[in-house]
């Protein structure tokens, strides 16, 4: 045989082995640049607002002005155990965090930018991780909030290594072959995974609330499904879809409802993609069986952040407003303009101007919003997510065992806030939960109590993601302003805000409600409760023990 058949055969074996070791289903996907935001090194923050990124109707050529950032998360779906308040392990099926682990722990939002998103952590991450880490060294010490699982891809690299070298023995005249991995980055990381880091932190990883999700107008925002398959219950074969429920999908491909779109089988992954659409306080969900694996816990808190947070304090929020009504994606016109008027839109202009401007200022918002509202009103110094739900014991343990359960006889016994029942609400940090994998499991991260510097005001992103019940939340001594319902500004067509002061609202399953508190003229050491007047829902399976409740603190 001679030299250049030789070639020709490793080429061939090449190539025959990279179709083998590509064929695999975990996948991530994070890009560092995109036709909307091209420039790789800048798409890790936010920059200024400065003009609307499309005014034409042509379609998503590069655009004029650059807005928002590259946002990326990855969640697995499974299973997992979260402690009641009485002490109860309670079986779910539910979302899990696969990036973001340090920031998830912390109560943050575990949706990161490329840079911090495609980095592999530095070492082996273990069962239980960052619970694992944290009981053994301390807190704060993990601070890893990459892609879980994510490896330089060693077969692309040799693959490609392999070519090149057989592509330098070729005789003058001979066409060089092309690489196996053409695109292949530098540093090897183009989406491959090592399935065992996956399945270590993936597995028993439920958390209720599912991972929280925040990212800010303009973004696109990249979701990383892995379904991992649930240890409890191996008979069945579950798929797992992600629904960002009031959201207006870019395509209904993304949008999770199985008959449309596509469900994510076990030992499978699939990334979704958003454009982040007006901001508002959002939820997100599985919508495979829904009352089923809604109770079950498969539901989490969304929020997108307006641009008005990116406005240049030499810029006033009115005429920033008026900015935006060129770009027809999110355009509001009002007035003679009726050939475009949209009576859903979220951000028309205020009734009248005022001298508000912006804050945003080296890359930092100094001052933040709930809305483009154009006239400040709906400023805040802090932000609490608080998500109701309600679990159903009997529900949760057929679950676990057997199916099906008994729909028609659903009825709630835990009623949550953030995954707490009273006093649970009130304990800083996340709250561990052991499995049956021996580790220990941040499995309900996210706190409730709310925590305001006398002067300042609280924005409370409500939802009610209860299955079966209406639910009611009141505040005495410290009034609620109700600011923006189901992601939408209180604000009519001829630009007069709506808004209003309570001290109760009543939210069904599905609905949201923006809501701020203002400490203004309270001391510090003051304590207000916001609970439920339903007595009944004050309840850890047992009536007037504890429930939907949890405490103002005026520091």
């Amino acid at each position: 045989m001679n030299k250049t058949h030789q070639i020709w055969l490793l080429i061939l074996s090449v190539c025959l082995a990279t179709v083998s070791a590509n064929a695999q289903s975990f996948r991530v996907q994070c890009p560092t640049s995109t036709i909307t935001h091209p420039v790789a090194a800048n798409n890790n923050s936010e920059p200024a607002y400065s003009g609307p990124t499309y005014t034409g109707t042509s379609g998503y050529p590069a655009p004029a002005n650059v807005n928002g950032a590259i946002k990326c998360q990855q969640i697995s779906g499974g299973d997992g155990f979260a402690t009641m308040g009485d002490g109860t392990q309670t079986y779910m099926f539910s979302f899990g965090p696969l990036s973001g682990l340090a920031d998830i722990a912390n109560g943050q939002p575990g949706t990161e930018p490329p840079s911090i998103f495609n980095s592999v952590y530095p070492g082996r991450l273990m069962p239980g991780d960052p619970a694992t880490t944290v009981d053994a060294l301390g807190l704060g010490r993990f601070t890893y909030n990459g892609a879980v699982g994510l490896a330089p891809d060693l077969d692309c690299i040799a693959d490609n290594a392999a070519v090149a070298a057989a592509n330098a023995l070729l005789p003058p005249g001979v066409p060089p072959q092309p690489l196996p991995c053409p695109n292949l980055p530098a540093n090897g990381l183009d989406g491959h995974v090592d399935p065992r880091q996956i399945e270590d932190i993936g597995v028993m990883n439920g958390n209720i609330p599912a991972p929280l999700m925040a990212f800010d107008e303009d973004d696109e925002f990249f979701l990383t499904l892995t379904n991992v398959g649930m240890i409890m219950r191996p008979d069945l074969f579950e798929q797992h879809t992600v629904h960002f429920h009031g959201y207006p999908n870019a395509s209904s491909f993304y949008d999770g409802v199985p008959d449309a779109s596509v469900a994510i089988n076990i030992g499978g992954s699939f990334t979704y993609y958003y454009l982040a659409p007006d901001a508002g306080t959002y939820f997100w969900h599985c919508h495979i069986t829904p009352p089923e694996h809604l109770q079950m816990g498969m539901v989490g808190q969304l929020y997108v952040r307006p641009r008005q947070n990116r406005v240049p304090p030499t810029t006033t929020l009115y005429s920033a407003l008026q900015t935006q009504q060129m770009d027809l994606r999110t355009a509001c016109p009002r007035g003679s303009d009726t050939a475009h008027s949209d009576i859903l839109c979220s951000n028309s202009l205020p009734a009248l101007p005022t001298s508000a401007t912006g804050g945003f200022s080296s890359g930092v918002a100094t001052k933040k919003y709930a809305y483009n509202d154009g006239d400040g009103s709906t400023y805040y110094d802090v932000e609490y997510p608080l998500q109701i739900h309600g679990f159903d014991p009997s529900f949760h343990f057929v679950g676990m065992t057997f199916n099906p359960e008994e729909f028609a006889d659903m009825k709630d016994k835990y009623f949550l806030l953030n995954g707490r029942s009273y006093p649970d609400t009130v304990t800083t940090g996340p709250l561990e939960t052991q499995t049956t994998d021996g580790a220990n499991h941040f499995s309900q991260p996210l706190p409730s109590i709310i925590t305001i510097q006398s002067g300042q005001k609280a924005l409370l992103r409500i939802s009610d993601l209860d299955v079966t019940e209406y639910q009611t939340l009141a505040s005495l001594g410290i009034p609620m302003h109700v600011i923006g319902y189901n992601a939408k500004l209180l604000r009519d067509q001829a630009g007069n805000n709506l808004d209003y002061y309570t001290n109760s609202i009543t939210l069904a399953g599905g609905e949201s409600l923006d809501v701020i508190l203002d400490a203004t003229g309270y001391t510090a050491g003051q304590v207000f409760y916001l609970y439920t007047p339903n007595l009944d829902h004050l309840s850890n399976d047992a009536e007037n023990f504890g429930g939907l409740m949890t405490e103002v603190r005026i520091n």
